[in-house]
């Protein structure tokens, strides 16, 4: 029988199967397109984070500021060199691909097997900064799909010299080096423009492994990297023979960790300048730091380093009775302008910590007393030898104490402010009305609350919160530039990179008091410092007027002070100064100050004397008829001295004559009995002698 032909036809022709799989091919590339279109790298494009600059008052450079650990150059700023070295070792057909490189990954496979070690990368620079600003480092097969369509996407969009430039401003070298401006500066203390060929390849080089080989680290296999490097270059024809063995010959200059002298120095006041540029101005914090701005100051490079310098010696400040030692902050400025010279917000202040200089909120206690009581007063037309109310007194249920424990019945303002008399201010505000104070503090900017704080004792005693170094030093300048007000700022303009100002600070004064008032009230500071509890501050040669302050309260029963402040000026510059502790307890307290042993004044007499070094000295200019009166009430003061001298020293000698008279009594008493004792002896002998016979 004949065998059957099997004539049945292949369902699916060769032909149908390569058209069905060009069709699927054509579809994923399709889709592949589509989703590269989809991917978003703008990011690439958002300006390269640049540090924004401080200027001093002098417009000198004073510090640098960013929040990003990669700081950007330009392209025009990289050498030619720098970018071939890093072609070189890191992706030869960088010029010839798109993104992803079939054959520069061969060849690097090929190439790592040869030398027996890993000298190339298989990924694409493209490919590295996709990764590297867009991805995570995990190694798995969706990252490194996505690190394939963004580095297409990426390809797409941008050119190879901005590529390859993005790329060194991303990496890392290694030493902390984020991208090739710090890099050039870590290693060699260069901007990367004067880069030579020998170091350019030695950065190129640390790319792979950047510890490993760190010429910091390990010089000689750095050397032999660096050497691979400038071999690549001259495969691919980017440099000469020539220049190979002269690059090799170059000893290799290392310049350790050159950080730069300006970055984030100053921290107490470059914070401020964030702070103060987003409250005034609306530039946000990140704007600041990431900007590129220039902006200028009022800092006086000299205040704020006699500010650091007093604030690095723990022995300036005082301890607890646990042992803790208490924090600190202050700020100086300038009464003419309002311009701040220098802040420092906190013993051992780091970059970005709370600001106590500025964000402090604490009662002032008697600071608040000249600007909220007396010198409302002498505008109300009280005369600083007008004697106050010094006597038990009840204010419904409220009755002020002195620090002093005790009372004079009356005493004249001059010397109410001089021994800073609880008693006296009270009464005072009392007899004014409460809204005087109240509208003082609203004139000063002093953060008193309408509702809360209208009470005698927060308004006359400084009992109110919210109250930081700024905020005094503003108020007490009003004393130095006779009785007008500027408001404190440290921002005189910023600029972009471009030189177009977007910030200026416009000043406006206004007259808060009167200048008869604040003469008056200067001669009374003036004698807190020469005479009263301000004597820490006196500064050789110099008028200086200020007043101490403190809050109490209570450790076990025994009397002890939670905040501590004095607020000086002389007619140059004026000074706040607070110590306490950030949270207070039982624990966190300091002694009552007794005398003239302010820590505060002392520590404004450290910081002023060593910031008016070199300065002329100014006076208050106070008037001849008020100096006339100073000597008229100094003799008779004099005069009442002797006499109360003369009357202790009758006291004493009568109470001398009474002891020794008494003593005489005594004596003579004694010898009596002594006699009588020995009389009656003897009777009781004679008679004992009687009775035998």
């Amino acid at each position: 029988m004949a065998e059957r032909v099997n004539t049945r036809k292949p369902l699916v022709s060769f032909r149908a199967l390569l058209l069905i799989g060009g069709l699927l091919a054509l579809i994923i590339l399709i889709g592949m397109q589509i989703y590269i279109n989809s991917r978003d790298v703008s990011a690439l494009t958002d300006p390269l984070p640049q540090s924004s600059v401080i200027y001093d008052r002098h417009g000198e450079v004073a510090s640098r500021i960013t929040s990003n650990q990669i700081e950007g150059v330009s392209s025009e700023d990289i050498p030619d060199i720098m970018k071939q070295a890093v072609v070189a070792v890191e992706d030869q057909r960088f010029y010839e691909h798109d993104g992803f490189d079939f054959v520069g990954t061969v060849r690097a496979l090929a190439t790592n097997v040869k030398a027996g070690s890993y000298v190339q990368g298989g990924s694409t620079i493209t490919q590295q900064l996709a990764k590297n600003v867009f991805l995570s480092h995990d190694k798995t097969l969706k990252r490194k799909a996505d690190e394939f369509f963004l580095a297409k996407k990426v390809e797409k969009a941008y050119s190879k010299d901005q590529i390859i430039s993005l790329y060194l401003n991303q990496i890392y070298f290694g030493e902390g080096a984020w991208g090739i401006k710090r890099a050039a500066a870590v290693y060699f203390a260069k901007d990367p423009k004067e880069l030579t060929l020998s170091e350019a390849a030695t950065l190129a080089g640390l790319i792979k492994a950047p510890s490993a080989l760190s010429p910091l680290n390990n010089e000689e296999r750095s050397v032999q990297r660096r050497n691979l490097v400038l071999h690549l270059m001259y495969e691919q024809g980017f440099i000469t023979a020539d220049q190979v063995e002269e690059a090799k010959q170059e000893e290799l200059k290392l310049e350790t960790r050159n950080i730069d002298p300006y970055k984030a120095k100053y921290p107490s006041f470059t914070d401020y300048i964030i702070e103060e540029a987003e409250r005034m101005y609306g530039i946000s914090e990140s704007e600041i730091l990431a900007g590129g701005f220039r902006i200028y100051t009022t800092l006086e490079p000299k205040v704020q380093e006699a500010l650091e310098k007093v604030y690095e010696d723990p022995e300036n400040f005082p301890s607890a009775p646990n042992g803790e030692l208490a924090q600190s902050s202050g700020v100086l400025l300038d009464p003419k302008t309002g311009g701040i010279l220098g802040m420092i917000g906190g013993r051992d202040y780091q970059y970005r910590d709370f600001n106590r200089a500025s964000r402090l909120k604490k009662p002032p206690g008697s600071t608040a007393k000249p600007l909220l009581v007396y010198t409302p007063a002498l505008e109300e037309g009280y005369d600083i030898y007008d004697m106050l109310n010094d006597s038990p007194t009840e204010f419904g249920e409220y009755a002020p104490q002195n620090h002093t424990l005790d009372f004079r019945g009356e005493v004249s303002m001059y010397d109410a402010v001089l021994q800073s008399y609880n008693v006296p201010a009270v009464s005072l505000l009392y007899d004014m009305g409460i809204q005087k104070g109240m509208d003082a503090a609203k004139k000063l900017y002093l953060p008193v609350d309408e509702k809360e704080d209208r009470k005698l004792g927060n308004i006359a005693l400084g009992g109110f919160y919210g109250v930081s170094p700024k905020h005094m030093a503003e108020a007490y300048s009003v004393y130095a530039n006779n009785g007008e007000l500027i408001e404190s700022h440290a921002i005189v303009k910023i600029e972009t990179v471009t030189g177009e100002e977007v910030a200026a600070f416009k000043e406006e004064k206004e007259r808060v008091f009167s200048e008869n008032a604040v003469e008056k009230m200067n001669f009374m500071l003036k004698g807190v410092v020469e005479e009263g509890s301000g004597k820490n501050a006196i500064i050789d040669g110099r008028e200086v007027a200020g007043k101490t302050g403190s809050t109490q309260t209570s450790d076990n029963n025994h009397r002890a002070t939670s905040n501590q402040w004095f607020v000086g000026y002389t007619p140059q510059i004026v000074g706040a100064f607070w110590i306490g502790f950030d949270k207070e307890s039982s624990e966190n307290v300091l002694p009552i100050i007794s005398g003239a042993g302010s820590p505060s004044a002392k520590v404004f007499q450290q910081v002023v004397s060593e910031a008016l070094k070199g300065e002329p000295k100014e006076s208050f200019n106070l008037p001849s008829s008020l100096k006339k009166k100073i000597n008229q009430d100094k003799n008779q003061q004099n005069q009442e001295n002797e006499q109360r001298n003369e009357k202790k020293e009758e006291e004493k000698q009568r109470k001398k004559k009474e002891k020794e008279q008494e003593k005489k009594r005594k004596k003579e008493e004694k010898k009596r009995e002594k006699e009588k004792k020995k009389e009656e002896k003897e009777q009781k002998k004679k008679k004992g002698k009687e009775d035998d016979n």
